[in-house]
């Protein structure tokens, strides 16, 4: 089996790409033969990839040409059997074979050159391929929030809405209740009032008669 070689002197390792496999056509069954072997090991700035092919290419694109298999425009290409591809920047890079159907079968790579001053390290997700550059950019989700969106777009009422309104209830409720004491307050009066006129009245009837006798 084939082991990574390691430079001690400057601290680098070549890694030889898919190991005694090489760089080839992937079985019907492992079509992410590539991403998995990138992603059980370790790259960092200054390692370097060993890809050993026949009859063969790799291409070195971007995201959108990886995910479409399009070498068209690669960042760098190789199609010499034994190229050897230094990693030089932190960051996610991708190779793909230089024949788009080969790449389309599985034969394509991402890999993850780890930072120096990175101390751990998370494989790169296979992820869906990214959009087109030239479709028509969608609407946000965010848009139809008001028409059955989605619960996380949904309009909420929060608490602090809830205790904002409470108090105003409850100082309707006061007020209403004030003017209903306000207005006993005042029948009582009244009523007072006209017991008292009722008295006067009773009093001064007979007296009045007499002074007219």
């Amino acid at each position: 089996m084939a082991v990574a070689a390691v430079t001690s002197a400057v601290g680098t390792t070549e890694f030889p790409v898919g190991g005694d496999v090489g760089w080839r056509i992937p079985a019907t069954n492992e079509t992410e033969l590539y991403n998995v072997w990138a992603s059980r090991r370790r790259f960092h700035i200054g390692d370097s990839l060993r890809f050993r092919y026949k009859n063969d290419s790799v291409a070195v694109v971007k995201k959108w040409g990886f995910y479409h298999c399009d070498p068209s425009s690669p960042i760098a290409f190789f199609n010499d059997g034994d190229s050897l591809i230094n990693l030089d920047n932190a960051g996610t890079m991708y190779f793909i074979s230089g024949n788009s159907d080969r790449c389309k079968e599985g034969e394509k790579m991402m890999v993850e050159v780890i930072g120096s001053d990175l101390g751990s390290f998370f494989p790169p997700s296979i992820a869906s391929p990214p959009e087109s550059p030239y479709s028509a950019a969608a609407p946000s989700p965010s848009h139809f929030s008001g028409y059955g969106g989605s619960p996380a777009n949904s309009p909420r009422y929060s608490s602090s809405n809830s205790a904002i309104r409470f108090p105003v209830s409850v100082s309707v409720i006061a007020f209403i209740v004030g003017l209903g004491l306000i207005s006993l307050a005042i029948f009582g009066y009244l009523v007072s009032l006209n017991s008292h006129l009722l008295f006067l009245l009773s009093s001064t009837i007979p007296l009045s008669l007499q002074i007219f006798k």
